[in-house]
């Protein structure tokens, strides 16, 4: 098939490594596809086929122009409402059929116009898919859910070949909670027997975030590594993942944990229910407990055989369930479905 997919902004955050991660792997199970919006830069760098072609559009009316200047394709696959809606707009889209892939747990538009104006793009998409099955119990209209895939690892370091890190690596940003993995760690006693909480990602939350790691005596073991483009390398050498989002759609970043066999330990809510949670005594705690999460990181750190057969236990998860390969043949399905 002939794939168009396209998500109107010049970012590169979840959404966006989602659609180069798709997008690389149908282009290798022998679809022509291109790709418009995001980083270009780092979507091409992500994807890294130069049979996939990529073109900016960070607004709808980009987005817009840049459809109606495409060729024709078989899909047209939408991430986010913006995109929803320039596809709406776009004469070239009309004889074509769209497929939405909703990427978050929360119906279409963040203000009344905008939700008026996104219903009315919604009448025009033909099938949606939802990430997970708490994005689809959570959004408005019939989904398929197809779980995003990550590339497996061929290999798994064990506990002795790690350091003595537990990392966090997103937003900082409000809604994913930094601050309950800083009072976690603190809670832990990890801070005095050598371990460190490396952070890694930037946002509006930082300064208060450092100010509270000052507050809690956390000194120099709390690490605010800003933006990084080596998280891989990072999730190598760290011991631990700390995911804090309690309303995660979904998590590659924790996918990818799982992939290289790194332990993880994540709120029990939202998509980590599906994902860290498909796995036996999942290292799972309360929404905003930190008491809860600091009491397994102390655990998992004490115990190096567990923390070897809980990154053994995800590792496994992630190569039977979770693969581009399952993906990309659920994808298929949907888009074979309105063709």
């Amino acid at each position: 098939m002939k794939i168009l997919h396209v998500v109107c902004t010049d970012a590169f955050a979840g959404v966006e490594r989602h659609v180069a991660l798709l997008a690389s792997a149908q282009h290798d199970a022998g679809h022509e596809v291109s790709v418009i919006g995001g980083n270009v830069r780092r979507m091409l760098a992500e994807m890294d086929r130069p049979g996939i072609s990529s073109q900016a559009a960070r607004t709808t009316w980009r987005g817009l122009q840049a459809i109606n200047a495409a060729p024709a394709h078989d899909v047209l696959n939408v991430h986010m409402t913006s995109a929803e809606i320039a596809a709406a707009l776009a004469v070239r889209a009309r004889a074509t059929p769209i497929v939405s892939t909703r990427h978050f747990a929360a119906h279409r538009g963040s203000t009344a116009l905008r939700r008026t104006v996104a219903m009315l793009a919604a009448r025009n998409v033909a099938a949606q898919i939802a990430v997970s099955d708490y994005v689809a119990h959570h959004i408005d209209g019939r989904s398929t859910v197809v779980r995003s895939g990550v590339r497996s690892a061929d290999s798994r370091r064990t506990a002795d070949e790690r350091q003595g890190v537990v990392l966090v690596a997103q937003r900082l940003e409000r809604e994913k909670r930094t601050a309950v993995a800083i009072r976690a760690f603190a809670r832990s006693g990890l801070s005095e027997q050598g371990w460190q909480l490396q952070i890694a990602g930037e946002g509006a939350e930082r300064t208060a975030l450092e100010r509270l790691s000052k507050q809690l005596g956390l000194g120099d073991r709390v690490a605010f590594l800003g933006h990084r483009s080596d998280v891989d390398r990072l999730m190598g050498d760290a011991s631990i993942l700390f995911a804090s989002r309690p309303d995660e759609a979904y998590g590659l970043s924790v996918l990818e944990a799982m992939a290289t066999g790194l332990p993880v330990v994540a709120t029990g809510a939202g998509g980590h229910l599906e994902t860290v949670g498909s796995v036996e005594d999942a290292a799972l705690f309360p929404p905003g407990d930190a008491a809860a999460a600091g009491r397994l990181l102390a655990e998992l750190a004490a115990d190096p055989a567990r923390r070897d057969a809980y990154g053994k236990a995800l590792q496994e998860a992630q190569r039977t369930r979770f693969t581009l390969e399952a993906q990309v043949a659920a994808t298929d399905a949907v888009y074979r479905s309105v063709l």
